[in-house]
């Protein structure tokens, strides 16, 4: 296929629908990785759903927190597209928040394998087929929360910080050979469950943000549509910002 190759880990989320969708209205052939606790037919019914609106988005299953999994996943994408992966984007991720003096080892583990250890996995995967083909993308979406920190969140503080050190030394390492690698770090977008918390909660965050509202989640596939472009290619080791100025660096 003549058309580049895009992945989505963590794609039939909130985030990651809308990631896809900006993806797909660039011209990339997007997957959409998922792992739903193994649930196959919640995947195929988003899929369905995204046909409906009128884009045709590939799915492949894959445990982020598992290499052999991973492999799996990448192998999937190869079948499904005919390619290998020209644009990655590592969005899957969980919460298990806590004050730390309550964590518990499975708490801090659960959250660090499925933020960070994930980025592993799954880039040294395609980061050679990029690097031989002379162009390649990896967009790493982190968190305001690595920026200023969180109450109840060191667990994923921790792990969403470590996603743009990752990103700053990938980006050094690949730089000569056409591949760009940068962070989106997300504010309050509002998600199908963030749009669940009750108003009076909504509006004292809210109250917080400069912009005066939360971000929203095609806000975020357009900044990874953006890095993702061809005539970004000198964006790389970057974070960027989109956080309604909630914290500024």
């Amino acid at each position: 296929m003549s058309q580049k190759v895009a992945l989505v880990t963590g794609g039939t989320g909130g985030l990651g629908t809308s990631i896809c969708h900006a993806l797909a209205d660039s011209g990339f052939t997007v997957v959409a990785g998922y792992n739903s606790g193994g649930n196959h037919e919640k995947a195929k019914a988003w899929q369905a759903e995204q046909k409906q609106a009128g884009y045709d988005i590939h799915v492949a299953y894959g445990d982020v927190t598992d290499a052999d999994s991973c492999a799996s996943c990448i192998k999937t994408v190869a079948e499904l597209t005919g390619g290998t992966v020209d644009v990655l984007v590592n969005n899957a991720g969980i919460t298990r928040d806590g004050q730390f003096k309550k964590m518990s080892w499975e708490q801090w583990d659960e959250v660090l394998s499925a933020n960070l250890d994930s980025m592993f996995h799954m880039t040294r995967l395609v980061i050679n087929p990029m690097i031989e083909k002379g162009w390649g993308r990896v967009v790493n979406i982190s968190s305001v929360n690595a920026q200023k920190g969180q109450f109840g969140q060191c667990n994923y503080s921790a792990a969403k910080a470590g996603i743009h050190g990752f990103t700053k030394a990938l980006a050094q390492e690949v730089a000569r050979k056409g591949v760009t690698v940068n962070t989106v770090s997300p504010g309050y977008i509002k998600t199908a469950m963030v749009a669940k918390i009750a108003q009076e909660v909504q509006d004292q965050i809210c109250s917080g943000i400069p912009v005066g509202r939360f971000g929203t989640p095609e806000e975020i596939g357009r900044t990874c549509a953006f890095l993702v472009d061809d005539q970004s290619g000198y964006i790389t080791g970057a974070d960027l910002s989109v956080n309604g100025g909630l914290h500024m660096s």
